[in-house]
């Protein structure tokens, strides 16, 4: 089952917003067992739409489109569909209640340009979008199924999930889909590649090995798909073992979930507390944290102390420090991660100072120069990194090596209780 996913909107083509609605979409087809054989993003112009369309049915059974669902102007979707499927326009009442029911809920004025909203082409079914003013529009030609949703994020994901993809599911007979990830780090991907060779070549025709490097990262995910899902698990789940055995000094978890997360989860079964002092990653790391539920349990908290002063009055370095060795050394970041610990009372704490760029360096102290500490009420280990003259890509880089610096002494510490 092959499916293709269409976005519409200048907004996309100039760079205006990132297209994530199709990473997304792509992922829970897939997680359902329908492949997607392209992913096509264009403007709001009527003739590159009915191109779109036109092509992507010659390739799947199922297309997917967002966007250009809006009041204004130009978003003339809606009207290019019925162009295309040559059919006229009429109100559904679901839609126009819905729209009603938002504008009341907010005490807004209803205009003629939102009840137009619940105008749609009369030969599709209308799924009410509960979260917005858009409806979604499914409609079915020469046994294909298109589906024109909003381009809004979080209205295409509540419709994806409760409605989309359970009619797909229900329509087709789809084959079982399984998926393994492991998490490991230490290792670049090439050297990875050589110690699993031997298992690699192995796998039968139906099990796929990705490799899915990223900045001091690689996850290796195996893909699986056929008709018997318990079989398919257990014979996944077999290979994988093989493969965490042979490198096993460099997994860190078996689950698809990123580096910062393995870490707060392994804490939080420990009992374990973190902390944080940023200096040129600017809170980045504590955003990685942050972002996941329940992180409140292992993270308390931390500092961005990008001035010198402040990082005397907030974890107590040294102004001698500071003035003998600079915000970018191992004795600086040292003081930072151990003052963390003790004025925010946490086992363990991150520290980073550097040059992120892509000025202020030195001949001494270039550009993409990082020193990194992690400090527990034990001991602190500081190591300095040498990255890239790009800002944005030394940040990334210094916060996945200072998490990967934490895990490996949260390892030998918790080896050694």
């Amino acid at each position: 089952m092959l499916a293709e996913i269409i976005t519409i909107g200048d907004e996309i083509l100039i760079g205006q917003i990132v297209d994530t609605n199709s990473a997304w979409i792509a992922k829970q087809l897939n997680l359902i067992g329908v492949s997607v054989k392209q992913i096509t993003s264009i403007s709001d112009d009527e003739q590159h739409i009915l191109s779109a369309l036109a092509d992507a049915e010659k390739r799947a059974d199922i297309i997917l489109i967002t966007g250009g669902l809006g009041p204004t102007k130009d978003d003339v979707t809606k009207k290019t569909l019925a162009k295309y499927f040559n059919m006229g326009f009429r109100s559904d009442a679901g839609a126009l209640e819905m729209v009603r029911q938002i504008f009341e809920k907010y005490k807004r004025p209803l205009l003629d340009v939102n009840i137009q909203q619940a105008d749609v082409p009369d030969g599709c079914e209308v799924i009410v979008n509960k979260n917005g003013t858009a409806p979604c529009m499914w409609f079915e030609q020469n046994d294909k199924i298109i589906v024109s949703m909003p381009g809004v994020p979080h209205e295409m994901m509540y419709l994806m999930d409760d409605e989309i993809l359970p009619r797909i599911k229900l329509r087709f007979k789809l084959p079982a889909i399984i998926h393994k990830t492991i998490l490991t780090v230490n290792i670049g991907e090439s050297f990875l590649a050589k110690e699993i060779e031997e298992i690699e070549n192995s796998l039968p025709g139906h099990i796929k090995l990705a490799y899915l490097p990223k900045l001091g990262q690689v996850r290796l995910r195996l893909s699986a798909s056929g008709k018997e899902e318990t079989l398919l698990k257990a014979e996944v789940e077999a290979y994988a073992q093989q493969i965490i055995a042979k490198v096993k000094k460099f997994v860190v978890v078996d689950e698809d979930i990123p580096l910062e997360k393995a870490i707060l989860n392994i804490m939080e079964d420990n009992q374990l507390t973190l902390s944080t002092a940023e200096s040129c990653t600017g809170g980045y790391i504590a955003h990685l944290i942050t972002q996941h539920p329940g992180c409140s349990s292992v993270y308390f908290g931390g500092a961005v102390t990008y001035a010198c002063e402040l990082k005397e009055s907030i974890l107590g370095v040294k102004k001698d420090t500071l003035a003998a060795f600079g915000a970018v050394s191992e004795q600086t970041v040292t003081e930072m991660a151990e003052g963390a610990v003790r004025h925010f009372k946490t086992d363990y704490a991150i520290a980073v100072s550097g040059v992120a760029g892509p000025d202020g360096g030195t001949e001494e102290k270039p550009v993409g120069m990082v020193w990194i500490a992690i400090s527990s009420k034990h001991k602190t280990i500081a190591k300095v990194f040498n990255f890239s003259n790009k800002r944005i890509q030394n940040i990334q880089r210094a916060a996945t090596s200072a998490l990967t610096m934490l895990l490996n002494i949260l390892k030998e510490d918790l080896d050694n209780e």
